[in-house]
């Protein structure tokens, strides 16, 4: 009975030592991604990366310069269409060629890219996910320590991220299934951290006979929830409302209301659109790399979720849309 006892007492001290091991695992990696997130932002960097899912690859440049008066970043297109999207702290201005040989300029709002995934705020992270080391690697040149996040819950991905041991800087970033499967990344595959970049690498390359401002109006008016008269009842564990819109999207006859919401990590998007009760009604679900997008009809509005989430999110988070 006493060497039974004493057994007992042995695994529940390797269980505490166990779980304090873990804590400061966790700990010790979200210091690492609070270094990662800082540096997107505060550092100069030039490079290649590609994202990738399914078939699909897409290879862009990136130079970005932090200097006394902010962020300065290009971001250039290498494959199919010709454009530039270059952003001065919050003014984002994105250039493109038209069908009249001259340069469209259209402006944009500030989002969230690569190698900048990572939000200041790490809570809802740190709720929702278990952070741990793996075997740390080389990308791009340069060494790498690997921390794997992983999802709490069905509700999300895992993710996989690259980071400079040198920089913090965050060089790949993968998102798995359930099966370990990747399903989406982006990845430098040329990268140089700091030193002196010349402003004018920053200038857009692409020429026109003449540049043409985008006259169109604009596309989202931000709303406040009493604005609106829909909701979301059963939101997912961990994911909040960031913002409500009002959004004028190319080919829809009606402003569509735009809510999204996030864990921190994942954001899913919902659409709200009134539809003519003679169309035939849409439900289902579909995939597109780590996107899945479900479709469902409410009170003759269309109701679509999209994110880089599991198909249980989106299914979830539409079938709890309803009107007040």
């Amino acid at each position: 009975m006493k060497l039974l006892v004493l057994a007992v007492a042995a695994l529940v001290g390797l269980h505490g030592v166990s779980q304090a091991a873990d804590v400061a695992q966790q700990t010790d990696a979200l210091g690492w991604l609070k270094k990662s997130a800082a540096a997107a932002h505060q550092l100069n960097y030039s490079g290649t990366y590609v994202y990738q899912y399914g078939d699909y690859l897409e290879t862009s440049k990136i130079t970005h310069i932090k200097d006394e008066s902010g962020e300065h970043e290009k971001l250039e297109a290498l494959d199919g269409s010709p454009r530039e999207v270059i952003r001065n702290n919050e003014e984002v201005l994105c250039f493109k060629p038209d069908n009249s040989a001259s340069v469209v300029v259209e402006k944009r709002k500030v989002e969230k890219s690569f190698p900048a995934l990572l939000p200041r705020q790490l809570d809802g992270i740190a709720e929702n996910y278990r952070a741990r080391f793996a075997e740390p690697d080389r990308m791009a040149g340069h060494a790498c320590l690997v921390i794997v996040l992983e999802p709490r819950d069905q509700y999300r991905y895992r993710h996989k991220l690259w980071i400079d041991q040198a920089t913090g800087l965050l060089l790949k970033a993968g998102m798995l299934n359930d099966r370990n499967e990747v399903i989406g990344q982006f990845a430098f595959t040329q990268v140089e951290i700091g030193g002196q970049i010349d402003k004018e690498s920053l200038k857009p390359k692409i020429a026109g006979k003449k540049v043409r401002v985008s006259n169109d109006p604009a596309t989202a008016t931000e709303l406040r929830q009493s604005d609106l008269s829909w909701v979301v009842e059963r939101l997912p564990p961990g994911f909040a409302r960031v913002t409500v819109m009002k959004r004028i999207i190319p080919g829809k006859g009606v402003p569509v209301n735009h809510l999204v919401f996030s864990d921190g990590l994942a954001t899913v998007s919902v659409f709200i659109e009134p539809v003519a009760t003679a169309m035939k009604p849409m439900q289902g679900v579909v995939r597109q790399g780590a996107i899945h997008v479900y479709t469902r009809t409410v009170a003759d509005h269309r109701i679509t979720v999209l994110g880089e989430v599991p198909a249980i999110t989106v299914m979830q988070i539409a079938n709890s849309v309803s009107k007040n």
